[in-house]
């Protein structure tokens, strides 16, 4: 255990890409959000002004999948050269996605009940508040991010695997291949006409059982970056 915490303070040795880049993000992207709804607040007295969704938070987790596929792509050659097994560095690397989805999850459902209490930053915003996924209590959100964003790392530490194995073109295949297998998916149901069941499923899912839902799924993902690693070069 300790070979992986020594493995996940390497990466933040140079912090800035972690924490500065990250939020600075969503800094940016939430001060241009309350500057165009106050500039442009919408509604009248006989009509009050709903939540205005932004979806800019988006941007948050998506900058966690490209942090994963740097940390795999970029790093990898210089911590197999200390002498780091490859499951040992692929494992560290993971606890580290795990703690910083912790705590940036944390992060992010305070941030939302400052967005309730502020009604919005007082423009009526949603931003930290994103309808159906992260519209709960502040621990269902805080989980549903912890799930979302550890999936995206992992998922990114997966493509960096592929890239330091295989190249551009064994990318292009990973991502081919899993086009393909969703596309073989879709028509196995609608053979089976079965795409009023898969759309019963859905709506019926309640943000929890999406999360579920996505940590299995971020599992199989981990499995999955886990045997690549084994033949990685470097």
């Amino acid at each position: 255990m300790s070979t992986l915490v020594k493995v996940a303070r390497y990466h933040l040795v140079q912090p800035y890409q972690y924490l500065v880049v990250t939020w600075g993000i969503v800094a940016l992207s939430l001060a241009v959000s309350i500057a165009i709804y106050a500039m442009h607040p919408g509604g009248s007295p006989a009509a009050p002004v709903n939540v205005h969704y932004t979806g800019a938070l988006a941007s948050f987790f998506v900058f966690f999948f490209v942090l994963g596929v740097q940390s795999i792509g970029r790093s990898l050659p210089f911590g197999l050269a200390l002498g780091v097994s490859r499951r040992s560095y692929y494992l560290g690397t993971a606890l580290l996605a795990v703690v910083l989805a912790c705590a940036d999850g944390l992060a992010l459902a305070a941030l939302q009940a400052v967005e309730g209490a502020t009604d919005g930053w007082g423009v009526h915003l949603g931003f930290f508040r994103v309808a159906y996924l992260l519209a709960g209590p502040w621990y269902l959100t805080w989980l549903t991010s912890l799930v979302g964003l550890s999936l995206l790392y992992v998922y990114g530490m997966w493509f960096g695997i592929v890239y330091r194995r295989w190249g551009l073109i064994g990318t292009l295949a990973f991502i081919t291949a899993q086009v393909a297998v969703l596309l073989a998916a879709a028509g196995i149901v609608t053979a089976a006409h079965g795409w009023p069941g898969v759309g019963h499923f859905f709506t019926g899912l309640t943000a929890a059982g999406l999360t579920g839902l996505l940590a299995v799924l971020a599992v199989a993902l981990l499995a999955g970056g886990q045997a690549t690693i084994r033949r990685a070069t470097v």
